[in-house]
């Protein structure tokens, strides 16, 4: 079988070729009709020396577009030679191979210079030899002249708009590659996000439930009323648990699902709550400020409270001490939070010594996100330190106007 362009042509493409092929030969015999003195008559043996000639080398112009283009110009070339009338249908194999090489070439200049060429070669074979030039004549010349420049240009044409449709597919594909990739990434930064969520909320509930019940089991036998107030924080502990997990698993509904009103997220407003509940699981907490407070936007409020809420509950898991201290330092342009404690146990340093867990990773990512930064590590003194720096919103100048 023969291939072309590196593969078998496909049928529907050897039905057209034969197609143009056949209408190419149908019109230089017809072209073969006019004769020189303007008569008609039945094609003679010549016109179909050139029909036969110079639509053989038509199929092969997409092998080689410039070869087929110089074969049917010859041809023409020899119209007048053989008493025939060079016309526009006589070289329609031509028009057609001018067509196809500036379809194909490899560049403008090309195509335009083989057209061109074309085109002159036809004016210079269709002017008289002898004798005046007519008005029937010239407009003769003319048109062999112009429709080979006619077909370029119709090529370069058809040319220009298949390869600007090719050009608006691979945009649209790269833009549809483009937009998946967005969606996966944004999916997967909701998947991280809603990680940390689930990370700090069950981390601290349970970290809270578990110092309760171990209290209450540790004192049930000598102190009941004590044991009955920590089995009733555990009750309202767990309670919370429940309820922020219910408000959380919400974020993973469809959008067609209904769903209850959103608490609000939590924020520096509510750490006196965050740090009774731990208090009430046996850690003492101290809070101090430096400096003037100010709103935080919603994102960083979040992200400054699950930030302490988190080291809290290192504290309490990890550390073997009983007290810590939370720090909040107003500046200008950012709020500073940190949190130490001062456990010297075997427990707290063999924790401390293991590589980051998603604890201290979810809090620097938080802290990021927020545009901030987030450092954490063991004190010289001994103890833990987190420290965080968030932005503030800028001031707003009173005298603006």
């Amino acid at each position: 079988m023969t291939k072309t362009g590196g593969g078998p042509r496909p049928r529907g493409a050897w039905w057209r070729e034969g197609a143009v092929t056949a209408t190419a030969f149908v019109l230089c015999l017809l072209g073969g009709v006019v004769q020189v003195d303007d008569t008609l008559t039945a094609p003679p043996a010549a016109a179909y020396v050139i029909a036969v000639v110079s639509c053989a080398v038509l199929p092969l112009r997409r092998r080689a577009p410039l070869a087929a283009l110089a074969a049917t110009t010859a041809s023409g070339v020899l119209v007048a030679p053989l008493g025939l009338l060079l016309s526009p249908l006589i070289v329609a194999p031509a028009l057609i191979t001018a067509y196809s090489y500036a379809l194909t070439a490899r560049t403008e200049r090309r195509a335009a210079g083989a057209v061109l060429g074309t085109s002159l070669v036809l004016l210079v074979a269709s002017t008289p030899l002898f004798g005046g030039v007519s008005w029937q004549d010239a407009s003769r010349m003319g048109s062999v002249a112009a429709f080979p420049l006619m077909a370029g240009v119709l090529g370069h044409s058809v040319r220009n708009r298949r390869a600007y449709l090719a050009a608006v597919e691979e945009r649209a594909r790269r833009a549809e590659e483009s937009r998946d990739g967005e969606a996966r990434r944004r999916v997967a930064e909701e998947r991280v996000r809603i990680a940390r969520e689930l990370h700090d909320l069950v981390a601290h509930q349970i970290t809270l439930a578990n110092a309760q019940a171990t209290v209450a089991a540790h004192l049930f036998d000598i102190r009941p009323e004590q044991t009955r107030k920590s089995l009733r924080e555990l009750v309202e502990t767990t309670g919370h648990a429940l309820d922020e997990l219910r408000s959380t698993v919400g974020l993973l509904r469809q959008s067609g699902d209904t769903a209850g009103p959103a608490e609000p997220a939590p924020g520096l407003s509510r750490l006196p709550a965050l740090l009774a509940s731990f208090r009430g699981a046996g850690l003492e907490v101290s809070v101090e400020q430096e400096g003037t407070a100010r709103p935080l936007a919603p994102g960083v409020d979040l992200t400054a409270y699950r930030i302490v809420q988190e080291a809290l509950t290192n504290v309490t898991k990890h550390a073997a001490t009983g007290t810590a201290r939370v720090h909040l330092a107003w500046s200008r342009d950012r709020v500073t939070v940190t949190v130490a404690d001062d456990g010297e146990g075997a427990g707290a340093v063999a924790v401390h010594s293991r590589p980051p867990g998603y604890g201290l990773i979810g809090m620097r990512e938080r802290a990021t996100a927020a545009g901030g930064q987030l450092s954490a590590g063991r004190r010289p003194e001994g103890g833990f330190l987190v420290c965080a720096e968030l932005p503030l919103p800028p001031a707003r100048s009173g005298g603006a106007s």
